[in-house]
């Protein structure tokens, strides 16, 4: 199996979540995205919509997120936003 990703998501003020997970899939301006263990290195414009996390233990987190990037580096996945809540 492959390393788990290490998430954080973030809004304008405050960190909304972090830890590992599987996979992501975020929306941006250009569709949506699935990122995994591996994935190359990646800046996006975040669209307004839903942020997906498929944690290690196949639990599933959902937030929502408006406005900001999602970067990928590194197995870390990082998501800033204007603004961000877990659903």
């Amino acid at each position: 199996m492959a390393s788990p990703l290490k998430v954080s998501v973030v809004s304008a003020d405050h960190e909304v979540w972090s830890g590992e997970a599987s996979m992501v899939v975020a929306k941006t301006v250009e569709g949506e995205i699935g990122i995994l263990a591996g994935h190359e290195p990646l800046l996006a414009i975040l669209a307004s919509g839903e942020v997906r996390l498929t944690l290690v233990d196949g639990a599933a987190i959902k937030a929502e997120a408006e406005d900001g990037f999602v970067s990928v580096e590194n197995d870390t996945v990082t998501i800033v936003a204007r603004r961000a809540e877990l659903v």
